[in-house]
């Protein structure tokens, strides 16, 4: 194992890598932005480094900055956290051309899964489920009115290069297509550099569920289980859980085979996650992305499986053997995650603001990730969330239970936060069920 760990990120995350660090005996290095300095991260980081301004690209996003700090610092190796440069190829190679060791998956993994349209076509071949969709860039409005009549409506139309629930719109119609086409093309030449987009069947009623794999130093790719995320607002997760009350043994087992095989198509190392859309009446399943990093939600399946998923993003990297007997894994009870956000609980747009109260639960099988304190200030220039509180517990009825008595137990003054629609989601009879889909907010809005 190296001596030495920079986390190339902040909040949270940067706090949550930290801490394994700390466990396993490296120096941990944190850098940071001008807005930042008072983050519990800085503090608790054995070195930590100003790398620019609050906007990420002079800080966070900048490579230079980062790869300098590296080199002030000695650091070994380079944690990329989650966001900002974790799905970087260029980042990924510019480390490892710095002499520094990568905590994540080989670049060319990252690039071919980068672009969603060759990832499309390289599952397919794989012989991962893919849904009807296009198999190039589509060249025009025109050429997207000939595919969706093809697919059939509705469609989704989504940017090549998009992820995080970004650059998609749905079509109903042609009229709509033509209205979403020019507005998904103009979003993502802005947002991502590249205005290549593709059309593919949508499923008005799918749950979103993700497998954890994890590709270990001697080539094996290795499945941890699913986790369901189908709770979104604006396509993007506000709750997760594993395991996902909609999948049964059987389908559990060819949803972790086609995971797998879909790491194994790019020679896939370290921690990564492939997501699936389910139609939940036929328990069909298909392709929708490989995030090549570490999820937000990895610390539900750390809890239900004992496994710390940051530890092995190490090991694998430092080339050892995996810290647990990839034949022996064996999932034990439910866990949920709940994404504190600094956003209002009913519209959900971001509310920043100085934390002036902030007191988390505590209790048997209660976890809290966070990135503040009282006294620090969310800023505007960043993700809006502030924490993940994670329950486990033997059931998914005793889990609820746990969850709800958790965010009672939590108190966040001064910034807005969505803990009341947490409260609100933890008692729907549509959630309690286990019976829910991608659209249970829209109707709990509507």
């Amino acid at each position: 194992m190296f001596d030495s760990l920079l986390v190339a990120n902040r909040g949270e995350i940067a706090r949550r890598v930290l801490r394994t660090a700390r466990e396993l005996g490296l120096r941990g290095i944190a850098v940071y932005s001008e807005a930042d300095a008072d983050l519990p991260f800085v503090a608790e980081a054995d070195e930590a480094v100003l790398i620019g301004p609050a906007n990420p690209a002079d800080s966070y996003r900048n490579v230079d900055a980062i790869l300098r700090a590296a080199h002030a610092t000695r650091a070994a190796a380079i944690h990329p956290g989650y966001g900002f440069l974790s799905e970087n190829a260029g980042f990924a190679r510019a480390v490892m051309n710095a002499d520094r060791i990568w905590v994540g998956p080989w670049p060319q993994a990252i690039t071919a899964m980068g672009d969603k349209i060759a990832a499309r076509n390289m599952m397919e071949e794989a012989g991962v489920p893919v849904s009807p969709g296009t198999k190039e860039p589509l060249v025009d409005m025109a050429d997207a009115a000939d595919a969706a009549a093809r697919i059939g409506y509705p469609v989704m139309v989504k940017a090549a290069a998009g992820g995080g629930g970004m650059g998609m719109a749905i079509a109903d119609d042609e009229a709509m297509l033509a209205k979403q086409f020019d507005t998904v093309v103009a979003f993502a030449e802005r947002t991502f550099g590249d205005p290549s987009v593709f059309v593919e069947r949508f499923f008005p009623t799918v749950r979103h569920v993700e497998v954890q794999i994890l590709g270990l130093a001697d080539g094996r790719v290795i499945a941890l289980g699913e986790r369901d995320c189908s709770v979104q607002r604006r396509h993007q997760k506000v709750a997760e859980e594993t395991p996902s009350p909609a999948v049964d043994d059987e389908l559990r087992r060819r949803m972790l085979a086609a995971a797998s095989a879909a790491g194994a198509a790019v020679d896939y190392r370290g921690a990564g996650t492939v997501e699936f859309l389910l139609d939940p009446a036929t328990k069909e399943f298909y392709f929708l992305e490989m995030n090549t990093r570490l999820q937000v939600e990895h610390p539900i399946t750390e809890a239900v499986l004992g496994i710390d998923l940051v530890a092995e993003q190490l090991r694998v990297a430092a080339g050892e053997e995996p810290g647990f007997d990839p034949a022996a894994i064996t999932p034990r009870g439910h866990a949920i995650e709940l994404r504190i956000n600094a956003e209002d609980p009913k519209r959900f747009l971001p509310g920043p603001g100085a934390i002036t109260e902030w007191v988390e639960p505590v209790g048997e099988g209660v976890r809290v990730d966070s990135g503040y304190r009282a006294g620090n200030t969310v800023t505007p220039f960043y993700d809006s969330l502030m924490a993940k509180l994670v329950v486990h517990a033997p059931s998914r009825a005793e889990a609820l239970e746990k969850a709800a008595a958790a965010v009672d137990g939590f108190t966040i003054v001064g910034p807005k936060s969505n803990l009341a629609f947490h409260q609100e989601l933890l008692v729907n009879s549509e959630y309690r069920s286990g019976w829910y889909d991608t659209g249970l907010i829209g109707r709990m809005r509507s």
